[in-house]
């Protein structure tokens, strides 16, 4: 505004503009991400409309597998049973390094918050050592040389895990449950009957003349521990249906040989004061234990 020397009514106002400050247009639309290949892109919609039409894809295969085949139930469980120990197998790796002596016994402190912890904080203090703007792997030759030296970590340690496993499976005589969920499967297909355990996939059998004395000589033989009182089974199979599976003979040479990996029942129903003819007899009832009757 101008001051001059004339009276009141006669002053004259005058604005400047400052030429600093641009005129706005309204809303400033950003330019496409294409006017920057390789470097940018908008978040909303573009990047988050790919990742959730890919999210909907992984959900709904998800659904269709779930549906399509129940989850398999397991064996019931059973504190007595001799069995060996293992983690799933993305934990393989983690449990045959705390074996090693550096990472158990009095090392175990050691072996898990010592090298754990200087591994996490490698991988969070990475992005701040490693500045440098360069990302393709062979130029950058030792976060490249950490990342394949951990992959093969990774692998040696998970085989070595899972072939000392077969070793013990081999030496003890033991098969993992899922070898046996797998047999059994393969006998209940070829017989024609569900292959899952999944509830409502199958009915129960009902066990053949309960009244029969041979129902307490199965509990004097020393049966139940196996096969539960019920004969529904606990670490072993159950015996509801058996008869649809092994005849009177292949029953009897069960009990006095074993089978997969059942020992010899024989001698040990003689220690509990049975005869030959019990055993018989038990045999004979056992394998009148079918679905249908």
């Amino acid at each position: 505004m101008a001051h001059g020397h004339k009276p009141d009514d006669q002053e004259k106002i005058i604005f400047v503009g400052d030429s600093r400050v641009r005129k706005g247009a309204g809303f400033i639309t950003p330019p496409d991400y294409t006017a920057y290949p390789g470097k940018s892109e908008a978040f909303i919609p573009n990047f988050l409309l790919k990742e959730w039409m890919v999210g909907v894809v992984v959900l709904v295969g998800i659904l269709v597998l779930t549906i399509s085949e129940p989850a398999p139930l397991g064996y019931p469980a059973n504190p007595s049973a001799s069995v060996i120990p293992m983690p799933d197998w993305y934990f393989l790796f983690l449990y045959q390094y705390l074996k090693y002596p550096y990472a158990s016994g009095d090392y175990v402190l050691l072996g898990v918050l010592g090298v754990s912890g200087v591994a996490f904080g490698a991988l969070l203090l990475a992005p701040f050592l490693d500045t440098g703007k360069e990302r393709r792997f062979y130029r950058r030759p030792i976060a490249s040389s950490l990342m394949v030296l951990s992959i093969l970590s990774v692998f040696y340690l998970t085989n070595v895990a899972w072939t000392h496993y077969k070793h013990e499976l081999e030496a003890t005589g033991q098969k993992p449950e899922h070898i046996q969920r797998e047999e059994e499967a393969l006998e209940k297909h070829e017989q024609g009957l569900p292959t899952s355990n999944a509830p409502g996939q199958q009915q129960e059998v009902a066990i053949v003349e309960k009244d029969d004395p041979a129902m307490e000589t199965f509990k004097k033989a020393g049966c139940v521990s196996c096969h539960a009182a019920d004969m529904k089974g606990a670490s072993g199979p159950s015996l509801r249906g058996v008869g649809d599976k092994h005849s009177q003979d292949e029953i009897l040479a069960i009990i006095k040989d074993g089978y997969n990996g059942m020992p010899p029942m024989y001698d040990k129903a003689i220690a509990q004061g049975l005869t030959d003819d019990d055993i018989n007899h038990l045999a004979e009832w056992l394998a009148k234990q079918k679905a249908e009757q």
